[in-house]
This record gives C-alpha cells, structure tokens and sequence, in this order.
C-alpha cells in the first residue's frame, strides 16, 4: 500500500479503465523519479575529465583536423608502411645482389709456412737421403672465374629480384589505401558523433524549455503533477545520452591522435566544410573496367603469376649446362719440382663446361611443385578478382543507396519537425497527453540523427569507391 500510496502522491489517476494501461506504464519510471527526488536512491555522477564536459571541449586543447592532414599525419605515423619501406629497401638490395652475381669471381690469395725437411729414398725404401731445401715456403695467386652461361638462372634471378621489388611497391600502395580507407571511417565516425552532440544539446535546450512551460501549467493547475515527473525523467536521459556521446567523442579522438602519432590529450575536431557529399559520374561498368586495371590487389596477384612463373624457369636451369671462363697466376718459392729456393711465377687460361647429371632425378619434384604454384596463383588472381567485383558492386549500390536516403531523411526530419511542433500546441490546449509530444520529440530526434548517419554513409562509400577504382 505505501507503494500505491507514492504513486498517488505523485498525481496518478489510477483508473479502472479508459487510459489506465498507458498509465500503468509509466508508474514504475513515475516511482523511481520519485525515490530519486526524495532522496531514496543515489545516482553517481559521471567522472570529471579535467578541461573537458558534456557541454563541450571546454578549455581543452582542440585541433581543426582536414582530410588532407588527416591522410597526411596518418601515412606519416603508420607502422604499417614504415615496415613496406623496409621491405622495399630489402627488395632493391636483393636486386643489387642479384645483378652482382654476373661480375667475375676474383680471389687472391697468400701462404707461407715452414718446411720440414724432405727425406728421398734412392732404392725403395732404403739408402735415405736429405737433399738440401729451404726452410720457408710463400705462395702468391690471383684466380678469376667468370660465369659466361649457367642455363639462364642468372637472369632469372634477377627477374626475380625485380618483380619481388614490384610487388613490394604495390603493397605498400595496398595498404595505403587500407589505411587511408579507416582513417576515413574514423574521422568520420567522429564527424557523426559531433553532429549527434549538436542534436543532443540543441534537443535538451528544447526539453528544458517545454518544462518550463510544463511546470507553468502545473502551477495554474491545469494539468497534474505526473506530466512534470515524466518530463524532468525526460531530460536527464537526455543528459546521460549526451554525456554517452561526449565520452565516445573522447575515445574516437584518442584513437585518431594514437593512429596520427599526435598527443593523446589532444581533442580533434573534423573539418565540416570538406565533408560534402559526392557522386561519381561514372557508370558501375566504368568503375568495374577501372577496378579492375588499377586495384593494388589485383596487380598484387598478377605480379605473384608472373613471379611463379619465373620460378619455374629458374627451376628448368637446373638441366641446362654451365659454362665460365677462368685464369689465374701463382707466383711460389720454392720450384715446386726441384725444391730449389728460388720463386717461380705459372698463370693459366681456359674454359670450365660442366653438365649436372644429377639434376636429371634431383630436379624432377622441384619443377612440378614450381607450376602447381603457379596454377595457385593463377587462382588467387581470379578470386582477387571476383571479389573485386563484388566490392565496387557493393560501393557503387550503397552510395546510391544513401544518397537517396539522405533525400527521404531530410523530408522525414521536416515531416518529424511539423509533426512535434503540432503535437506541442495541442498539448499546451490540452488537446492531447504528455505521451504523445515525448514520442512526437523523440521521433524528431531520431529522424536527425538518421539523417546525420546517412550523411555519413555518403561520404564513407564514396571513399569506399574510390578505394575499390584504385583512386584512392
């Protein structure tokens, strides 16, 4: 009964019939206004971040951030393409190493030690003698070995180097885009949440103007004490929303400074003015044609075939022959022949041929594994492909998409604004029930937060398009 009691306190018509199922619906938000004005529960105040409030940024440090600075701090601080940079540095540097391996082979080389002494046998092993020999011995040589033809695996190798160096740069251009494409869906995730802290608070100075109006019209006992609860329960939901809002404003913002390499204290506010909606003129078959000669990962894949096919060349080298050229010049003491302690100097010239016969059942296993990989790249190429297709489908038909949307919203926003301006003035004539003009508000307030999403959306397949064109 003291339940009842409460209720009735606070000006609930219990009725048998009538309105009295929309009344109970409110009774239970009617009592918990109730406890929390008489101070039966406590609600904790949301944490206080130093220079920064729901309201605003307040005496934060703020940063007008453009899509070009945005695109510009982000490649610049990206781990991302500071590990494709390596990996293009690596790939010039295999070229290099590759290319050298058809400068001759020079080798010098240097000896000396000590002699012991030389024992002769004049008949068999018997009637020794020691002939006289120098104690030191020195060796002098210069070999050069130049390769002339190893099968072609030496030009296959640096093919190799070069297509590895292509596809280094084409990853980085990848993952350019990859990274300027979520960049993008940030900043503008942090554009939608600034637009709904505007709605939020412009909605809440509207709310707080009608209970004015609610709690003159309580005073001059036109209506009960009931309209005045709902309204005041009203307006701090909406408060906490807006808090909610402000707080993941913050979380967005900290994100965009740690991905910016900016300070994480710094409050970043997206520049509105560059965020215009746009269409490509382009047809979808255009785009698609487009897609498909400049997408980073479609060139990935078709410069993986060409590698795999490179690697079955290099791996056919293996039965060719080889041939290279080679001198060389030794100059030695003692002669070698007779011991005596004098220096002698020798060079040579001539032509190395070798044929691996082993090759012949060594090589076999390797050949087929390199063209069984190259019908796997073959295969990625085309799912690359197919889901290329499917992608700049997908963008093309949700820009449009939203572009249409964003049409129908700005109608529906009008329509909401007329319809909560009608329910206002037939509630203030006691025409109509608190119910209706807080659904008529929230209806208005959901329609522009509709809108501000769907605005949004535009702009984020847009970019989506032009990542999938290879224009990004």
């Amino acid at each position: 009964m003291i339940y009842w009691r409460h209720i009735e306190d606070c000006g609930v018509p219990l009725r048998r019939g009538g309105r009295a199922v929309r009344n109970m619906a409110v009774v239970i938000m009617l009592a918990a206004a109730h406890a929390m004005s008489s101070g039966a529960v406590s609600v904790e105040a949301p944490p206080v971040i130093p220079g920064v409030h729901a309201d605003g940024p307040g005496d934060a440090d703020t940063l007008l951030l453009t899509v070009e600075e945005l695109f510009r701090k982000g490649m610049q601080a990206s781990l991302v393409l500071q590990a494709d940079t390596l990996d293009r540095m690596m790939a010039e540097q295999s070229l290099r190493s590759a290319r050298m391996a058809q400068a001759p082979d020079v080798q010098v080389g240097l000896t000396g030690g000590y002699l012991g002494q030389p024992v002769v046998f004049l008949h068999g092993l018997s009637d020794a003698t020691m002939p006289e020999s120098p104690d030191w011995s020195q060796n002098y040589s210069i070999d050069v070995n130049q390769p002339v033809y190893q099968g072609g695996r030496l030009r296959r190798l640096i093919r190799r180097s070069e297509i590895e160096g292509k596809i280094a740069g084409l990853q980085t251009s990848a993952d350019a885009s990859d990274i300027k494409l979520s960049l993008m869906e940030q900043y503008l995730d942090l554009f939608c949440l600034y637009k709904e802290h505007d709605v939020m608070r412009q909605n809440i100075s509207e709310s707080e103007r009608r209970l004015q109006d609610i709690i003159r019209m309580k005073e001059e006992g036109l209506i009960t004490n009931n309209d005045v609860l709902r309204s005041e329960l009203q307006l701090s939901n909406d408060r906490i929303s807006l808090q909610q809002t402000w707080n993941s404003i913050l979380l967005a913002s900290q994100r965009l400074d740690i991905l910016l390499g900016l300070d994480e204290g710094l409050l970043l506010v997206p520049d509105t003015s560059a965020l215009r909606p746009a269409m490509l003129a382009e047809s979808y078959e255009s785009c698609l044609m487009q897609a498909c000669d400049e997408d980073p990962y479609v060139k990935l894949a078709r410069e993986r075939v060409v590698l795999a096919e490179n690697e079955v060349k290099i791996a056919l080298s293996g039965y060719l022959p080889t041939v290279s050229l080679y001198a060389g010049n030794t100059l030695a003491r003692p002669v070698t022949r007779t011991m005596a302690d004098m220096f002698s100097n020798s060079w040579s010239i001539g032509l190395s041929i070798s044929y691996p016969i082993s090759s012949l059942y060594r090589n076999r296993s390797e050949v087929t594994r390199c063209r069984q990989n190259v019908s796997l790249m073959a295969n990625a190429k085309d799912q690359a492909l197919q889901r290329l297709r499917m992608e700049v489908r997908d963008a093309w038909l949700r820009h449009a998409e939203s572009l249409e949307q964003v049409k129908t919203l700005e109608l529906s926003v009008l329509q909401a604004q007329e319809n909560y301006r009608i329910m206002q003035n037939r509630y203030f004539e006691q025409l109509s029930i608190l119910t209706d003009l807080l659904d008529a508000n929230n209806v208005m307030l959901e329609a522009e937060l509709q809108l501000t999403q769907a605005r949004t959306r535009v702009i984020y397949n847009y970019y989506r398009l032009l990542r999938a064109c290879g224009r990004l």
